[in-house]
């Protein structure tokens, strides 16, 4: 069995949601949203490693009150920089030499289905790396500064990008390795550092579903996803009750 390494990824500024409370400690159906996502992986016997990124404001507080439940469940923390890319290429120096795979999943992703898990996973240990991605669906529009259409873009074979995304781990090692100042600018996603080097990424379709936090919006919609779901038993998490969360 190939063996996965987990990065989640919670060491953005979450700008966008609005208020005191970071996105990802905010609580949906009353458990933060990074614990939730969290869970998707803790408990895979083909991961051997998760890590947890934060900001480097965050990270006391992360000890203090979740520190013993991390533990437990085997979650390592690294601090995050300011960038994504500074994020991802902390967690990477500290990553298992036992992991073949590096997987890096979103923490304001918490409603990825666990079939699709098992099958980017499948997908990047037969290509060597792979993501998930959705298909466009609406209207693609072009807008310039002053609001106004410049063109209605064609969506055929148009999908957006959604993690987890998951490399081999010496092909991920690589793309890190060839960063510049100019590929720290525009990157977006972990794919789009490996696509830069060279290496074919593959897509294994997901949906909207897999829905990113970014607004109290957003928070609505996973809430409703959650709820539509079949119910499972959350793994057990240690020393302190769910209340604890």
């Amino acid at each position: 069995m190939s063996k996965f390494c987990v990065i989640i990824a919670a060491a953005g500024k979450a700008e966008r949601f609005g208020g005191a409370e970071k996105k990802t400690f905010a609580k949906l159906d009353g458990r933060p949203v990074f614990l939730r996502s969290l869970e998707h992986f803790v408990t895979r016997e083909d991961v051997c490693q998760t890590i947890l990124t934060v900001a480097p404001e965050d990270a006391e507080a992360m000890k203090s009150k979740y520190g013993a439940n991390l533990g437990f469940m085997g979650v390592k923390l690294a601090e995050g920089g300011e960038r994504r890319c500074d994020t991802v290429g902390a967690a990477l120096k500290v990553v298992s030499d036992e992991a073949e795979f590096v997987a890096v999943h979103d923490a304001a992703r918490p409603c990825v289905r666990s079939e699709l898990i098992d099958a980017v996973f499948a997908e990047a240990v037969k290509s060597g790396a792979a993501i998930l991605a959705a298909p466009i669906t609406g209207t693609i529009k072009r807008v310039g500064e002053s609001m106004v259409v410049e063109a209605t873009e064609p969506r055929r074979r148009l999908y957006e990008a959604q993690t987890p995304q998951v490399f081999r781990k010496d092909l991920l090692l690589d793309a890190y390795g060839r960063l510049d100042e100019k590929a720290k600018k525009e990157m977006t996603d972990d794919a789009q550092l490996v696509e830069r080097a060279g290496h074919h990424v593959s897509v294994v379709e997901s949906d909207p579903t897999n829905v990113k936090i970014t607004t109290k919006a957003d928070m609505t919609l996973a809430h409703a996803i959650l709820r539509v779901r079949p119910s499972k038993p959350a793994p057990r998490l240690g020393a302190f009750e769910e209340a604890q969360w």
